[in-house]
């Protein structure tokens, strides 16, 4: 063996691990800000398209994919050096979206011309435009890839498409003004927010019904002040995290017994929550005081206020490569 090689070897050991980033859309600015995981300072800020909202990254963590709502287009961009790569068509006024677990199938939510967008991201075409219900914004898919859901904010229902004829197929009515959706980790549970109304629904999957209606009451805040709006759940399952917008509360929910356990109080018009890999730290977007809350996601406490963009509205972190992890694997990768 070269006398190279154990020098290369000891090189690569000793490289310190490159920190999670949490990217962060602000919406007034046009930018993306990159907030460092563990020192939770703002790394650095780049611009993208107009009015950016929702985003996400590819699986393997080299693409972000970005809705430019004031652009019409979906931006795909290298995190790590904020260039835009391409833009994906992406139908009018893109709010929110996600990724199918194939890595490669989007589902856009249009707000202006009532439909899901369904795009391929490596060839970069149209598969579909499907007819939902008036200003859809929320979307998700199963973890089985079989069904995505838009809600539709004036239609005040969740409408069920099936990924495989790209089809909708069903629709639940939920509470007023339906903003987010997300899918329980085994997928027989849809959580879906109301912001006027007020509350989230809990739809069974199998029978598409409301299972259960969680309402919320913060002491000494209106009850037109607490708006639902992004749900995150943790990574053990076992509580969801709320955004209350302009309540400036995020509710932790017992997602078993539905009952809310604590309100933890962050800045100005919370809309969007995201985990760090290992579920222990929970980032919240606070639009008006233009900051992002960090929480600790096994306490229920906040630690750190971190100042970003105007208006800061979609948070995403990055999936973490083998090297970074801390036991050699990618996060969420198999062992």
């Amino acid at each position: 063996m070269s006398w190279l090689a154990p020098i290369a070897l000891l090189l690569c050991l000793s490289a310190p691990a490159q920190a999670e980033e949490i990217f962060v859309t602000n919406e007034r600015d046009n930018t993306v800000s990159v907030i460092d995981g563990d020192s939770f300072a703002v790394m650095r800020n780049f611009p993208v398209g107009r009015r950016p909202r929702g985003l996400t990254f590819s699986k393997d963590g080299r693409a972000l994919y970005v809705c430019a709502s004031d652009s019409d287009a979906v931006q795909v961009i290298d995190p790590d050096t904020g260039e835009v790569r391409h833009n994906l068509p992406s139908g009018e006024d893109p709010e929110q979206f996600a990724l199918a677990p194939d890595g490669r199938t989007l589902f856009i939510a249009n707000e202006e011309n009532a439909t899901t967008t369904v795009v391929d991201a490596q060839t970069r075409k149209v598969l579909a435009q499907i007819d939902v219900g008036i200003e859809p914004e929320g979307v998700a898919v199963s973890p089985d890839g079989r069904t995505a859901v838009t809600t539709s904010e004036t239609t005040n229902m969740v409408h069920w498409i099936d990924t495989r004829s790209l089809e909708a197929v069903d629709a639940t009515p939920v509470g007023q003004r339906p903003r987010f959706a997300a899918f329980s980790a085994d997928g027989t549970r849809l959580w879906a927010s109301s912001e006027i109304g007020g509350t989230v629904s809990v739809i069974d999957v199998a029978t598409r019904k409301v299972a259960e209606t969680i309402a919320f009451a913060v002491k000494g805040i209106a009850p037109d002040r607490i708006q639902p709006v992004g749900i995150q759940m943790s990574k053990d399952g076992r509580h969801a995290f709320v955004a209350l917008g302009p309540s400036d509360r995020v509710a932790v929910v017992d997602t078993a017994t539905f009952q809310v356990e604590s309100y933890i109080l962050v800045g100005r018009r919370v809309w969007q929550l995201a985990l760090n890999a290992a579920g222990t730290r929970l980032f919240t977007t606070n639009g008006v005081s233009g900051d992002v809350t960090v929480i600790d996601a096994e306490t229920f406490k906040p630690i750190k206020t971190v100042k970003v963009g105007r208006f800061p509205w979609g948070a995403a972190a990055r999936p973490m490569t083998a090297a970074q992890a801390p036991d050699g694997r990618a996060a969420g990768a198999a062992p």
